[in-house]
């Protein structure tokens, strides 16, 4: 079983992400505790900043260390460097100025546009992916957030397998059909549960805007998590001004549930820029008949309350795949689907550039 100096060489030659310094110079091992009846290691390392993608890559990168030396199991706690030791390098310049230029800057032109729903379950995920594939065909400059930390399905649905790069001190997003996407599921390993509390995600999303290096973008969709719940919330508290499209079934239910999520946005001084009905109906391709699986009215009856319009019905229809490059959830430009996308984007363009 591996011992607790054991454990201390291993951490203290393993560098903080922000200062690029070893743990060792900037007394960022906290604790080290072993339980050897279990062949447990549980340690405590202190970071400069905490929450953030590193982070992940340093907490997988501890965990192999140990298990390679001989632990079965290995428990990691984060915390932030006290104030008193990260005085030291800002005196030294090691910390850099994270508050210049970026998404979240006065100056940013980008325009956010997040996609909303009240429950899950409605299609808000391949609503933003395939909205955001529509605006990068219309010639926009479009990244994609895939905010939905606990529910990440972005990359998934749109056929990604390879993983953003780190440059200098920025990540590099994935580009897929002209949309730079980034998603908490690139800093998990094997599709692991995110069993963050809430301020360590909240601190993940503020990275997402500053740290990765976005570019010019014309537009940013952000994938919220459903409902109105502590993350959904953050979002909305630390963006700017955004545009907000809420997703809803034609279900009543469905619909009274969305109208809260559109609530937020108002009571968050954000402004609400349409619904987009899905699962509006299956069409028989044999008769050409319309089943409406899940009733009628409700976008109607959303748009309504929340004194907004009805951007568009999306029928219950699957993507054409292409094995050779496979993306399970984006509709070709050509399919019925992709076509009514590329009106919505159309029109989104004409409302936000008016």
């Amino acid at each position: 079983m591996v011992t607790e100096q054991q454990v201390f060489n291993i951490l203290k030659e393993l560098k903080d992400p922000l200062l690029h310094k070893t743990l060792e110079e900037t007394n960022g091992i906290i604790e080290v505790k072993i339980k050897e009846e279990k062949e447990h290691v549980s340690v405590k390392i202190a970071l400069a900043k905490t929450g953030t993608p590193e982070q992940m890559q340093l907490q997988s990168k501890v965990v192999q260390l140990l298990k390679e030396a001989g632990a079965a199991t290995v428990g990691i706690r984060f915390t932030d460097l006290p104030e008193e030791e990260l005085a030291k390098h800002r005196a030294a310049g090691d910390m850099p100025d994270e508050t210049a230029g970026g998404l979240l800057s006065p100056d940013s032109k980008t325009t956010f546009i997040a996609i909303a729903s009240g429950k899950g379950g409605v299609g808000k995920s391949t609503v933003s992916v395939n909205m955001a594939v529509a605006l990068a065909r219309l010639g926009k400059k479009v990244g994609l957030v895939d905010a939905d930390i606990y529910g990440f399905s972005v990359p998934d649905m749109m056929g990604i397998i390879e993983r953003p790069v780190v440059r200098g001190k920025k990540i590099l997003p994935v580009d897929r059909f002209g949309v730079k996407v980034i998603s908490m599921a690139f800093f998990v390993e094997d599709n692991a549960p995110v069993i963050w509390r809430g301020p360590m995600l909240g601190k993940m999303l503020n990275n997402f805007f500053t740290e990765v290096e976005w570019g010019d973008l014309d537009y940013l969709l952000l994938d919220l998590p459903p409902g109105t719940g502590d993350v959904a919330l953050d979002v909305h508290t630390m963006l700017p001004s955004t545009k907000e499209i809420i997703v809803t079934t034609p279900h009543p239910t469905a619909a009274f549930v969305a109208a809260r999520a559109g609530a937020m946005a108002l009571r968050t001084n954000h402004e609400i820029l349409g619904v987009i009905e899905n699962m509006s109906y299956f069409e028989s391709k044999l008769t050409g008949e319309k089943e409406y699986v899940f009733g009628q009215g409700g976008g109607e009856k959303l748009a309504e309350e929340l004194r907004t319009e009805l951007l568009g019905k999306l029928p219950l229809q699957q993507p054409d795949w292409n094995e050779e490059d496979f993306a399970p959830s984006i509709y070709d430009e050509e399919h019925k689907l992709g076509q009514i996308y590329r009106e919505i984007a159309e029109n989104v363009i004409h409302e936000l550039e008016k």
